[in-house]
């Protein structure tokens, strides 16, 4: 309805007179009626018209000041803001907001508006001051200083500043302040020079195949730099394209206001194992202007994934499956192969399987082959032929997630697996093994040690068994092939390299007549008892001392054997038949294994040879002379000289020794 007529004159007829609305809920037509395009209570506080020739141009403000309920003329609901509303006072300056179209054309500058002083003094001049004159960004707006004609020297960009606040006020020739300074405000009115934008990509959204029709999958929101208070940055959607177009060229819908994306197939058609393709893309609009083919328009992928829900349950592609393996062998013997519609990216496909009867021994595992979802079906425990040579095991197969309310597992998720285990002809087992027999050292060549015992496993099968000796470090052993009897072949020496810690390891094969044989082996520890067959020694051999010496010590002698206790300490020191009349050594007793050895008097720088007598304390003891070598040395200026002078001296005892052996030679 036409709520209004607006009068504008160049003074030169109007020609090419253009009317612009700031509400696309009005429209001004050539002949400068008003017409409201709906309920005007609905569309706001305030409107401009923009009236423009190439001669001349001028905005009017409107103002609502009542709705539908308001009585009276028209003149009294819009008025035509010109002049502030604001009272003013006698002779100060009048100024209105000056009101600008962003993005105006050529040529600049342009008169946007004008201040009033009518009782401005003679010689006064006007000055406009604040941001966009003499405050960045400078220069944009100028007034004639004469006639307060204030104008804009290039167009403005409202989504750059969308008001300048702006002081004029009245100076005199030294630009001294008169009257002053009044705001003044620049308001920048909005033109759609913004298209809608989506700034929040990439968008992708996922719905559960089998959803309700109506079903929220995602949002979709643009943004428009535009003014937000008026319909240039009044947004609205919708789906220019869908990519595929199957089943429905219309799967989904996008809320025109709210950008909310919903499906609107039944839940049928939003089946994943039957879609084409389970990706979607839609190219989403968003216009300004409401949706008015005067908006501009900005668009947006959204990418829709049906997902997947578990309503198809796995199922063996045949019901019975065979295997055979040979037994005493693991790993795995057959490969369990199924069938499922799911995603196989998801725990709907993957399968999950259970041995759930044939296997109480814990002989098999199943583990599901994560690339290709088959079971493999594994030996853990080695199988016997002998107890068994059959197995048949039932399999359960489910998915990693459980399967919606209305699917269930059938016959057709359970397998059997039958089992062939094949006859190996296995070795001998030794019993016990190790073997252990326990003998005193130094017994008797040809002394039987013990018989051992290996049977065959094939119990079905009869096969002969003969013996040999696989390893025997020292060589003292041998074994009847026949039945197994061990004896000695040597002496047994529990201080031999090849015991350890009292114990001999030998090793025996047990070979059965099969084709080809099986071999096994058995162990046989011998602990060795000790037996005082070894003499003790002494330590060390050589000893020095001064021919001037004070202290006449001359050594501690240490003994050891390698025999085990009792039949090594205490021991018992002696010098051998050490005559009366040459009696210048002593021994001396300092514990069960050292004695001290130390001169009567002062010797005669020379080398003397002791014949020293050790005794353990076994059962029989044993006994053995050692020739104990003392340097008697010159210790002079702190100077030793062991040197000898002459031949070495020996005790009457040692004289003795060598007369008795002398004369055995003649």
């Amino acid at each position: 309805m036409v709520v209004s007529l607006l009068i504008f004159s160049d003074c030169k007829g109007n020609d090419k007179l253009h009317y612009e609305v700031s509400s696309p809920y009005f429209k001004v037509n050539n002949d400068g009626s008003l017409v409201a395009l709906r309920n005007i209570t609905a569309v706001g506080k305030t409107l401009f018209v923009h009236a423009r020739t190439p001669h001349a141009e001028d905005m009017a403000e409107l103002v609502i000041v009542g709705g539908k309920d308001i009585q009276g003329s028209l003149q009294d609901i819009f008025k035509f803001a010109r002049t502030s509303p604001v009272p003013r006072q006698k002779r100060s300056i009048v100024v209105s907001p000056i009101l600008i179209p962003e993005n105006q054309r050529q040529p600049f500058p342009k008169d946007v508006g004008r201040v009033v002083d009518n009782d401005r003094p003679e010689g006064s001049k006007f000055r406009l001051t604040g941001k966009g004159v003499d405050q960045e960004p400078k220069g944009i707006f100028r007034i004639n200083e004469n006639t307060g004609s204030v104008s804009v020297t290039r167009n403005l960009d409202r989504e750059t500043i969308a008001t300048y606040q702006l002081f004029v006020e009245t100076i005199d020739v030294n630009g001294k302040t008169l009257e002053g300074p009044v705001p003044l405000e620049v308001i920048v009115i909005d033109q759609n020079d913004n298209r809608p934008i989506f700034r929040e990509g990439p968008y992708i959204g996922h719905v559960m195949e089998g959803s309700p029709t109506g079903t929220t999958v995602m949002r979709m929101t643009a943004f428009d730099a535009d003014d937000p208070a008026t319909d240039n940055a009044l947004l609205r959607y919708n789906i220019r394209q869908q990519t595929p177009d199957k089943p429905s060229p219309n799967m989904f819908y996008i809320d025109p206001e709210k950008g909310d994306i919903v499906t609107v197939v039944s839940p049928a058609l939003l089946d994943r194992e039957t879609l084409e393709n389970p990706k979607y893309e839609l190219i989403i609009e968003a216009q300004d202007m409401a949706g008015q083919d005067v908006g501009l328009t900005g668009t947006a992928t959204a990418t829709i994934m049906i997902d997947d829900k578990n309503d198809h349950s796995p199922k063996f592609t045949k019901k019975e499956f065979q295997a055979t393996v040979e037994e005493g062998a693991v790993g795995v013997i057959v490969n369990l192969t199924v069938e499922d519609k799911d995603d196989p990216a998801t725990g709907a496909w993957r399968a999950a399987y259970t041995i759930i009867n044939g296997n109480p021994g814990q002989s098999f595992e199943i583990h599901t082959n994560l690339q290709t979802n088959e079971g493999m079906l594994s030996v853990v425990k080695p199988l016997d032929y002998e107890i068994s040579a059959f197995h048949t095991l039932l399999i359960k197969v489910e998915n990693e997630d459980p399967l919606v309310p209305d699917v269930s597992y059938g016959p057709s998720s359970t397998a059997t697996v039958h089992i062939t285990v094949l006859d190996v002809n296995e070795g001998p087992v030794f019993y016990p093994d190790p073997m252990m027999v326990t003998r005193q050292e130094n017994i008797s060549v040809g002394s039987v040690l013990l018989t051992v015992n290996a049977t065959d496993p094939d119990s079905l099968q009869r096969q002969t068994i003969r013996y040999s000796v696989y390893k025997d470090p020292a060589g003292w052993l041998n074994i009847n092939p026949i039945n197994g009897t061990v004896d000695t072949t040597a002496v047994l020496d529990r201080e031999s390299p090849f015991v350890h810690d009292s114990v001999y390891t030998a090793l025996f094969l047990a070979i059965d007549s099969g084709n080809p044989p099986a071999t096994g082996t058995g162990t046989l520890l011998i602990t060795l008892e000790d037996v005082n067959d070894n003499a003790p020694f002494i330590y060390p051999t050589v000893a020095e001392v001064c021919d001037d010496a004070k202290n006449l010590s001359v050594v501690i002698l240490g003994a050891s054997d390698k025999d085990l206790h009792p039949n090594t300490d205490p021991f018992k020191f002696e010098i051998h038949k050490q005559t009366v009349p040459d009696k210048v050594w002593k021994i001396s007793k300092i514990n069960n294994t050292h004695a001290l050895v130390s001169l009567l008097q002062n010797l005669n720088k020379a080398n003397y040879h002791l014949p020293i007598m050790v005794t353990d304390s076994g059962k029989p003891p044993m006994t053995n002379i050692t020739d104990l070598r003392i340097q008697v040395c010159s210790c002079k200026n702190s100077k030793v000289d062991c040197n000898a002078a002459g031949a070495p001296h020996f005790s009457a005892a040692a004289v003795l020794l060598l007369s008795l052996f002398s004369l055995a030679s003649l």
